[in-house]
């Protein structure tokens, strides 16, 4: 393949022209914050909840330097938030709260999503149709709890459309936004039946026989709905979904 030659010393070398990316060395420090922030965005947290640096040290199994670092990086995201007694909590699910994380995220997906749209090829497509088989499959399967099967699967289709939006300031806001609506997410999954839960399963084909179709209003209505099931399941233990949210969907 003319790619690798020797040297003198016997020891492989590049031809000329070729170079490789340096491949990042992780510490210590980012994994427990990487291991910390999936916790969060799965919900393994709930609203409200202390964490200690002890206790999250020991579940880690490190050191509590790392993970000292690692909540203030949080902290700074607004993913945690730092109490008075220099103890850490996820913040609580005030309706202040809900009203702007809603309405960030129809604004900023929903213009990912409008972007990624004349840029979506047909094995894109393919992928998020399975996506979405894939996440029948795990809804049929699930007892009475949401599993991380589901919300990796959500999760994926939604980030394969952002991506495609070829934005780079764009994408690193929406995952911050996931990150802070991680606890809450899974708090409203919890109180979905399965009925109610296919929801998710009608928006996504909606909004990929809307992408498809190249009608940006049309699958911008989609998430926007998508996105606030959610937050009407927390507002209403019924799933009546509130006026104020329907409004915030109609702006986004």
């Amino acid at each position: 393949m003319g790619v690798r030659k020797t040297n003198g010393a016997g020891k492989a070398a590049l031809s000329e022209g070729l170079q490789l990316t340096p491949v990042p060395r992780q510490t210590v420090q980012d994994r427990v914050y990487l291991e910390l922030r999936k916790a969060l965005i799965c919900g393994l947290f709930e609203p409200g909840q202390v964490l200690t640096i002890q206790e999250l040290a020991a579940s880690l199994d490190t050191s509590t330097m790392p993970v000292r670092e690692a909540l203030h990086r949080l902290i700074s995201e607004h993913a945690l938030e730092a109490l008075p007694n220099r103890s850490v909590r996820v913040p609580l699910a005030d309706l202040d709260r809900l009203d702007d994380l809603l309405r960030a995220r129809i604004l900023i997906e929903g213009t990912a999503l409008e972007l990624a749209t004349p840029r979506l090829k047909r094995g894109e497509f393919g992928e998020l149709k399975a996506l979405t088989r894939n996440y029948d499959r795990a809804m049929a399967m699930r007892g009475s709890q949401a599993t991380e099967t589901e919300l990796e699967l959500n999760r994926a289709f939604h980030f394969l459309i952002y991506r495609a939006s070829g934005s780079a300031v764009l994408l690193p806001i929406i995952e911050s936004l996931w990150l802070q609506c991680g606890p809450y997410v899974r708090a409203a999954v919890r109180a979905f039946d399965q009925r109610l839960d296919l929801w998710a399963l009608h928006y996504h084909a909606e909004i990929v026989a809307a992408l498809e179709a190249q009608d940006v209003a049309a699958a911008r209505a989609a998430l926007a709905a998508d996105i606030g099931r959610a937050f009407d399941m927390l507002r209403s233990p019924q799933g009546e979904p509130k006026t104020s949210t329907d409004d915030q969907r109609k702006r986004g």
